[in-house]
């Protein structure tokens, strides 16, 4: 390796140590978004925070990268260690989710002029990605979104999700009493609802509904007079359906009771086909990977991305996202270093088309 390769090596692998050192949890972005700005200044592109907090540095909107700067709570040192097989290791909040995939993109756009931007509140509501769909006049010609998925990984599609609380209040009485109370209507829609979506053993995770409570709370009201309970829920959807469809069958279950539905987000599944997925399935041959095609259980940004705009997109970025919120987030600084490759030449091609 060049020294010239070396430095550049060296100034991708600081800006992501840069990153993960400010800590970044949703809402509280700011600093760590200031910092990923002074990057793109330093390389004298154009760019500014707008006024939710994304970094918007546009240019060739042949491709826009994308990738979110927030992060889930949790103090994890920052270091640099190597492991039992010599590889140099980062340890951090965000390391993986998703500072390594921002750091990638944010370099590989300042290297190929491809449109960039980092948005903020993914890991709660994708309040920048909703922003930054409603803000743009139109599509780009292709996006590359930022999660991780390990460097030879390219994500096609995601699950979406339906979420809401379900309220019931019921008359207060003794406990020996035979009728239902509310907590116990909750209970029993639960226990519907789970049961509509149960699928056959063999179908994969993927293409199933799952169904999750996510928080419960119930008892005697203040006063004395009423039971209440309340059920907070998610339901992850399959591109087989709508989240209306969804809504529409787990409403079905209703008796008593009713679900104050807040938030959905549909679901994407992307053709392997398009000219995004080839261009990354050839950068990861080139860099020496064999390309895994992967569908994910979760939602990302990807799938506020799809739901406007029409254009070819795929997810990729560096990282086991088996590590994503975990207390041990780490990753492999070589492999960070193996996603900037693919992605500079996977963008390259796509300017190029």
């Amino acid at each position: 390796m060049s020294m010239s390769e070396t430095q550049t090596r060296t100034d991708a692998r600081q800006l992501l140590i840069d990153l993960v050192d400010i800590p970044s949890v949703t809402r509280e972005e700011r600093e760590c978004a200031e910092r990923l700005a002074a990057y793109f200044e330093e390389h004298d592109r154009e760019v500014w925070i707008d006024e939710v907090g994304n970094v918007r540095a546009p240019d060739d909107d042949g491709a826009l990268l994308t990738s979110h700067i927030d992060t889930v709570p949790g103090d994890i040192p920052v270091k640099v260690e190597e492991n039992p097989d010599g590889e140099e290791i980062l340890w951090g909040r965000g390391s993986v989710d998703a500072k390594g995939p921002l750091a990638a993109m944010a370099v590989a756009a300042v290297r190929t002029g491809a449109s960039f931007v980092g948005v903020v509140g993914e890991e709660v509501d994708s309040k920048g990605g909703r922003y930054l769909v409603d803000d743009r006049d139109s599509a780009p010609d292709a996006v590359i979104n930022g999660e991780p998925s390990g460097w030879d990984g390219i994500t096609l599609g995601y699950r979406g999700l339906l979420a809401g609380t379900y309220v019931a209040t019921s008359e207060s009485g003794h406990s020996s009493r035979p009728e239902n109370n509310a907590i116990q209507d909750a209970m029993d829609w639960w226990e519907d609802v789970v049961e509509e979506f149960d699928p056959d053993e063999w179908v994969p995770v993927f293409e199933r509904v799952t169904c999750k409570p996510v928080d419960i709370d119930g008892g005697i009201s203040e006063d004395g007079l009423s039971v209440e309970a309340t059920l907070d829920v998610q339901l992850r959807i399959p591109p087989e359906y709508t989240t209306d469809e969804i809504r529409e069958r787990a409403d079905g279950m209703l008796e008593n009771g009713t679900v104050h539905w807040k938030d959905k987000v549909e679901p994407v599944m992307q053709s392997p086909r398009t000219a995004v997925a080839r261009a990354f399935r050839a950068a990861v041959r080139k860099t020496g990977g064999d390309p895994r095609l992967l569908r994910k259980t979760g939602t990302s940004d990807m799938n506020v991305y799809a739901k406007t705009w029409d254009c070819p997109m795929v997810t990729y970025g560096p990282g086991d996202s088996d590590l994503d919120h975990a207390p041990n987030e780490h990753i492999v600084l070589e492999e960070y270093d193996k996603s900037v490759e693919v992605l500079e030449d996977a963008t390259a091609t796509l300017l190029e088309d």
